[in-house]
């Protein structure tokens, strides 16, 4: 009964049953099934866990003795803390940029460039790019907009365009360091960063292509047409999409809410990457503010809030004849984007009571003595982890700890990146209803949660697969040592 397989089965069968079986609300059968799998770990186990996690005695001893309730609100909080802002703000970006007209004028500018066929490989290698320096579902809602203003301007393939996004942002995550994940893998595996870069670009590209095929499929096997949603009406969009050029904003001012988190979140990424604290002092004043600047639009949060008053502002500009001002398209944006924060902090807690049973450990244990070639082993563990409790990021953590030993290996045939690589493609498999990124894709494309289930995961499985194949040709044929 306290056997962590056990409690995951039986939080799979809460969370997806009631929502799919019993058409209870995602928030609803979220919350039950993280009550549920916490009624059910025990105490000494949650201690376990948090010792490993590198807590002190005494926090781990406290941990254990929270109620339920207390343990529970604490993963709601913490995902909170990690995506409330994004996603509020970002639903306000989307808002503005689809009700200025910047969103239309961005999809005219990139149908001249690429051409109608060519628009959701543009869609695909954009939000990979966009996805090294930036958060996956930052990409998402930067790019879900766009997708929604391009499919009323050809009129079909909106499956295809959001498969595309998702397929580019995922594996960005996972493969190309600075993304938090692959940052502390490297690290863990003595992996050079350039090294990964590369690599991971490289494999990404791979991945990509094969997700771009299998969206095609997906597309024409199971069309799904734009829908109304309380942040983009269709009447809305349509409507701007009827204006001539002129009646809308110029490109440049169209791309800044979406540059400016971009290149202040990449630039604090290079700063971090390229100089450590101490580093800096060594510059002179101008140059030290010049960077303690671009440090403080860089975060996350921050960058996001500029991008939206930037947004809000344009909107303004294009709206200054309406009587009733910007609130309420700011409301409808909120009202948007306050149930995406809510399903999605409820599957964070799922998540983290999940991993308070001690899966990640449980798996380890069960994995260790396989005898079974380290490539495939190392994407083995990262794809179990993953699916068992939803998180990427600590399918990686949890992989890269387990193979750190054998990465070092002076026998290894091959170099430790491919080991690496295999993880980061490992950690795709597979994203359902424990994973805080498939409901924010699920809600910012009103797609169902059956629809998504048959469609987004599929893709990152054909895309963790691809990759398998491709780093097991390559650690043969280029072996690096």
């Amino acid at each position: 009964m306290t056997d962590p397989l056990f409690i995951l089965s039986v939080g799979v069968v809460i969370v997806v049953g009631g929502i799919i079986g019993l058409k209870l609300h995602p928030f609803l059968a979220l919350l039950l099934g993280a009550f549920v799998v916490a009624l059910l770990t025990p105490a000494s186990v949650i201690e376990q866990y948090a010792l490993a996690k590198g807590s002190a005695p005494a926090a781990a001893l406290a941990l254990s003795k929270k109620s339920i309730g207390e343990r529970i609100a604490t993963e709601f909080g913490n995902t909170c803390a990690k995506i409330g802002i994004l996603i509020a703000m970002a639903a306000i970006i989307g808002k503005c940029m689809l009700e200025s007209g910047a969103a239309e004028r961005i999809i005219r500018s990139m149908l001249r460039l690429t051409g109608i066929e060519k628009a959701p490989i543009a869609f695909l290698v954009s939000s990979f790019f966009l996805g090294i320096p930036v958060f996956f579902d930052t990409v998402i809602f930067l790019m879900m907009p766009l997708a929604k203003a391009m499919t009323l301007r050809i009129g079909k393939n909106y499956l295809l365009l959001v498969l595309c996004i998702m397929a580019g942002a995922a594996m960005a995550n996972s493969l190309v360091p600075p993304a938090p994940g692959p940052l502390f893998l490297i690290g863990e595996m003595h992996i050079p960063i350039g090294l990964m870069m590369i690599a991971g670009t490289i494999v990404g590209l791979f991945t990509i292509t094969s997700g771009y095929f299998f969206a095609l499929w997906a597309n024409k096997k199971w069309p799904i047409e734009l829908r109304d949603s309380l942040d983009a009406k269709l009447e809305d969009i349509k409507s701007i999409a009827a204006k001539e050029d002129k009646h809308l904003p110029a490109l440049g001012v169209s791309l800044l809410p979406v540059l400016i988190p971009l290149v202040f979140i990449c630039a604090d990424t290079a700063i971090n990457a390229l100089y450590k604290a101490g580093d800096i002092q060594a510059f002179s004043p101008f140059v030290q503010n010049f960077i303690a600047l671009v440090k403080f639009f860089g975060d996350k949060n921050i960058a996001i809030v500029t991008g939206g008053i930037v947004a809000l502002l344009i909107l303004a500009k294009q709206k200054k004849d309406n009587k009733d001002g910007l609130t309420p398209f700011v409301q409808a944006a909120l009202m948007s984007g306050g149930g995406i924060i809510l399903i999605t902090a409820a599957g964070g807690a799922f998540g983290g009571m999940l991993q308070q049973t001690g899966i990640s450990s449980r798996i380890a244990d069960m994995t260790k003595e396989y005898q079974m070639a380290l490539i495939p082993l190392a994407f083995l563990i990262a794809a179990v982890v993953r699916t068992a409790q939803g998180s990427a990021t600590v399918a990686l953590i949890t992989a890269s700890g387990i193979l750190s030993g054998m990465a070092s290996n002076a026998n290894l045939e091959f170099h430790p990146v491919y080991l690496g690589l295999a993880i980061g493609c490992g950690s795709k498999l597979v994203p359902w209803m424990n994973d805080a990124g498939f409901w924010i894709i699920c809600k910012l494309s009103n797609l169902t949660e059956k629809e998504a289930l048959k469609t987004i995961s599929p893709l990152l499985v054909v895309m963790g697969l691809t990759g398998l194949v491709v780093i097991m040709i390559g650690a043969k044929l280029f072996p690096l040592i």
